[in-house]
C-alpha cells in the first residue's frame, strides 16, 4: 500500500515545506484539492457531508492545483502529485491539456490527473459551461485529453468539443494517468471504463468495500480486469497499522491521509506541527508496513 498526503485547506505558504517533508518521510504522492471560487450562495448541496453544507468558507485558502504541483515539484525529486479531484466541467479540455502537459514535463512525469464532474452549478455556469450535460462532456473531455497528451498532430470532432489538426509540444514522455472520482453509479462506470484508477471522497470502511467490489465487477464487464488500476481512498474509520492492513485487504492501493488531523492539530496548524506529524506517521505506519506489509 502507498500513502498520499492530503494538503487540502492548508495555508499556501506551507505547501513546498510539506512536499519536502512528505518526500523525506516516504509518502508516495500528494493529493491536490480543487476549488475555483467560493460563491456566497449555491444552488446545490455539497454531496460529501451529511447535511449538504460546505466545510470551508470564503476565506479558506486554495491554490490552483496545477500551479501547486509545479511549485512543489520544483523542490522535490521523487514524490508524485495528483489532483483529487479537479473539476472537469468548468474547464475547456484543450486548455487543460496544455496545463497538464506542462506540469507533467516540468515535474519529470510525476503528475496524475484526478477528475470529477463538479457539484456546483455556479462553477460551471460562471465559467461559461452548462451544468446539465456534464457527464457526457466529461466523457469527451477525457478523450480529448488523452488524444492531445499522446502527442503528434491530432483532431477531434465530438458533440461537445471539436477542433481541427493541432499539436502541443513537448508531449509528456510517459502517459499521464487519469483517475476518476465520484461515488455515483455513472461515476463508477466511467472510472471502470476509461480510468487508470478511482478516487474516493470521505467514506466509511464498509461503504468503501462495497464500492471497490462494484468497481471490480464493472471493470470485468468492460474487459479491463487485468489492467493496472489504482484505488485511492479516504477512509474515515480505519486507522493505524491494522486499519491500513484492512484497507489493503479490500483492495485499497493508495491511502490518502492527513496525519496532523488524526494527531489533534487543525488544518491551520503551523508548518512545524504538521511536519512533526508527518514524521510520527512515517515512524508508526509507513516504515512498519514497508518492513512487514
Amino acid at each position: 500500500m502507498k500513502f498520499t498526503l492530503g494538503v487540502a485547506l492548508s495555508p499556501l505558504d506551507q505547501l513546498t515545506g510539506l512536499a519536502r517533508t512528505a518526500e523525506e518521510c516516504g509518502f508516495a504522492s500528494i493529493a491536490l484539492p480543487d476549488s475555483l471560487f467560493y460563491s456566497e450562495h449555491v444552488s446545490a448541496s455539497y454531496p460529501y457531508t451529511p447535511d449538504g453544507r460546505r466545510f470551508w468558507d470564503a476565506d479558506t485558502p486554495w491554490a490552483d492545483p496545477m500551479v501547486a504541483a509545479a511549485a512543489m515539484g520544483a523542490v522535490t525529486s521523487r514524490i508524485r502529485f495528483y489532483t483529487q479531484v479537479l473539476k472537469l466541467d468548468p474547464r475547456n479540455p484543450v486548455l487543460l491539456a496544455r496545463q497538464v502537459g506542462s506540469v507533467a514535463n516540468l515535474t519529470g512525469n510525476r503528475f496524475g490527473l484526478g477528475v470529477g464532474l463538479g457539484w456546483s452549478p455556479e462553477e460551471s455556469h460562471w465559467c461559461g459551461t452548462p451544468f446539465k450535460d456534464r457527464g457526457a462532456r466529461a466523457d469527451e473531455a477525457i478523450e480529448v485529453l488523452r488524444l492531445i497528451l499522446g502527442g503528434g498532430m491530432v483532431s477531434y470532432h465530438g458533440k461537445h468539443f471539436a477542433f481541427e489538426k493541432l499539436q502541443m509540444s513537448p508531449a509528456p514522455t510517459e502517459p499521464v494517468p487519469i483517475y476518476v472520482g465520484g461515488h455515483t453509479e455513472p461515476a463508477l462506470r466511467r472510472a471502470a471504463r476509461v480510468g487508470d484508477g478511482w478516487s474516493s471522497a470521505m467514506m466509511r470502511f464498509e461503504d468503501l468495500r462495497t464500492t471497490i467490489d462494484r468497481l471490480t465487477e464493472l471493470r470485468a464487464s468492460y474487459g479491463r480486469a487485468g489492467t493496472p488500476f489504482e484505488i485511492q481512498a479516504v477512509c474515515i474509520d480505519r486507522f493505524g497499522l491494522d486499519g491500513y492492513r484492512e484497507q489493503a485487504a479490500i483492495g485499497v492501493t493508495d491511502a490518502i491521509v492527513v496525519p496532523w488531523l488524526a494527531q489533534g492539530a487543525g488544518f491551520d496548524a503551523d508548518l512545524q506541527t504538521k511536519q512533526a506529524a508527518l514524521h510520527r506517521f512515517a515512524e508508526a505506519v509507513i516504515e512498519p508496513l514497508r518492513l512487514r506489509p
